[in-house]
């Protein structure tokens, strides 16, 4: 049934017989044999498949997404096993959102795979929200997000602090200045992450907070894409700081601060409430929270 299972869902994945069964080192015949198993005993067609295209019924669509979830513990429970025998190693699927992710998770992950090298990281970079599901689903081991989630299967612990600061090009008219008010620029255009992400929370929450709204938004999904379209003068932002160390050297544009109301935040670790932890887990968790110096409480939302 296992190996039915993988089948089924390589299938679903890929809506092709050839493709899958290249994937699987079987030939057609036996993926079809193995999905035929699969809808007599579940006594449901699973696939409608014709010449020209292959979908899922939906009772495949349910065996789909259920089936995921099972091969992910299957997974998980492997590894658990194998860690009551043996030293720490394997592999360690951590996801982070893209702030983190992209400007503070290398140098870890650098320091951490020195110091254990048979835990091998799979990375992730998604926004907030996408890898708070993704922890949920238990795709993921280890989640590192930015922006606060609200969700009963997660245990999130604060690992650092983190400023949003204002971003402008070097020729700005407030170019140059410490503070300024909101009111000052909401109504220039803005360039902004996406929904979805910690840093757009954040955004939202500040005009929220002044009773304000921006002029014009233009949405990006990357970090890096926002600060160049600052620099070329396309607009402003408001970005991590750990996001622009680089920049501010080399004197890209100018950054400052909104008065009377600095954007602090905390960067958070996620992990399912109810999966146990392996070694790699737990060493990756205390090497992080060390390395970061956090003596802030944990939560459990």
């Amino acid at each position: 049934m296992d190996r039915s299972l993988q089948v089924f869902l390589t299938v679903a994945k890929t809506l092709n017989f050839s493709r899958a069964a290249e994937e699987l080192h079987l030939t057609q015949p036996g993926v079809s044999l193995h999905i035929q198993s699969l809808e007599k005993h579940y006594k449901t067609k699973l696939l409608d498949r014709t010449n020209k295209y292959v979908r899922l019924t939906p009772a495949g669509e349910i065996l789909f997404q259920q089936g995921q979830e099972i091969m992910n513990q299957y997974a998980r429970t492997k590894r658990l096993i194998d860690d009551l025998t043996q030293s720490a190693q394997g592999h360690l699927a951590i996801g982070a959102s893209f702030t983190f992710g992209e400007y503070i998770l290398p140098g870890i992950i650098s320091g951490f795979w020195e110091r254990y090298p048979n835990i091998t990281p799979a990375i992730t970079i998604e926004n907030t929200r996408d890898i708070g599901e993704r922890v949920v689903q238990g795709e993921l081991d280890v989640g590192i997000v930015e922006g606060e989630l609200h969700h009963g299967d997660l245990v999130i612990h604060p690992i650092a602090t983190d400023e949003l600061v204002l971003i402008l090009p070097v020729d700005h008219r407030l170019a140059g200045q410490k503070e300024i008010n909101l009111a000052e620029v909401s109504n220039e255009h803005w360039i902004l992450r996406e929904k979805g992400s910690g840093t757009r929370s954040a955004a939202d929450q500040m005009f929220k907070h002044h009773g304000l709204t921006p002029g014009s938004v233009m949405e990006f999904g990357s970090n890096q894409v926002i600060k160049e379209s600052v620099e070329t003068g396309l607009g402003i932002s408001i970005i991590s700081r750990w996001a622009i160390q680089k920049e501010l050297t080399l004197g890209a544009f100018s950054q400052l601060r909104i008065r009377e109301y600095p954007i602090m935040r905390h960067f958070y670790s996620l992990t399912h409430a109810s999966s146990f932890h392996t070694k790699a887990m737990d060493l990756f968790l205390i090497y992080l929270r060390k390395l970061l110096h956090t003596d802030l409480p944990q939560r459990d939302l």
